[in-house]
């Protein structure tokens, strides 16, 4: 019986994330002090783990939050089918009354069913779903990478959780997240099955509250 172990894992805290302001695939921030911090912790917690290989996303702030394990000389590669969900005009906004309500109201819509509404000039659920499915399947082409780190972004995790699991879009915000967080899957290749042995862990990152 073959099996994939994934760790699952989103991108150490930026500046961005810390004033709230939407990110999404257009903004290519960097790691603050607090990511840097996050993503050492969780490579202290973790560089015992004996991974295959490194998939991050096009972005930057993915490949940072990877990159101590990277500098190990472990094999990495980049898909931009990892990416955030594009948030098209809410990208780079300063979080405002009529900004929230936007926000407020795309998520309702999602929520009721209407996952193939996006944002003006960005993605709908639906459509990260078509990429992601492309990304995964290279993952998934290489069933000799037995343990692998997969480095991605807030919403496109619980995007991909709720496909990869057979769950509606619409319950995409079941799935929570925090900045470093840690969801660890296994896929059975027999079954096609995915399950999920934690969720939204953050026991690595203890050592921050506590310096």
């Amino acid at each position: 019986m073959t099996q994939k172990t994934i760790y699952l894992i989103r991108h150490g805290e930026t500046d961005y994330n810390r004033r709230g302001v939407v990110q999404g695939s257009g903004v290519d921030s960097d790691l603050n002090d607090m990511g840097r911090a996050q993503a050492q912790a969780f490579f202290q917690a973790y560089q015992h783990v004996p991974f295959s290989k490194i998939y991050i996303s096009g972005l930057k702030r993915t490949y940072q939050t990877a990159e101590p394990f990277i500098e190990l000389g472990l094999p990495y590669e980049k898909l931009t089918g990892l990416n955030e969900i594009s948030w098209g005009v809410m990208e780079g906004r300063a979080p405002g009354n009529l900004d929230n309500e936007y926000y407020r109201g795309l998520i309702e819509a999602w929520e009721s069913g209407n996952t193939a509404q996006s944002t003006e000039g960005g993605e709908s659920p639906e459509q990260v779903v078509i990429r992601q499915k492309e990304a995964m399947n290279t993952i998934l082409s290489h069933p000799n990478e037995d343990v692998i780190l997969v480095t991605m972004h807030g919403r496109a995790m619980r995007i991909l959780l709720c496909w990869i699991t057979n769950q509606p879009l619409s319950k995409m915000d079941y799935f929570e997240h925090s900045n470093l967080c840690l969801y660890k899957l296994h896929y059975d290749y027999d079954s096609a099955i995915f399950t999920i042995e934690l969720t939204n862990d953050t026991a690595h990152l203890l050592s921050l509250a506590m310096a």
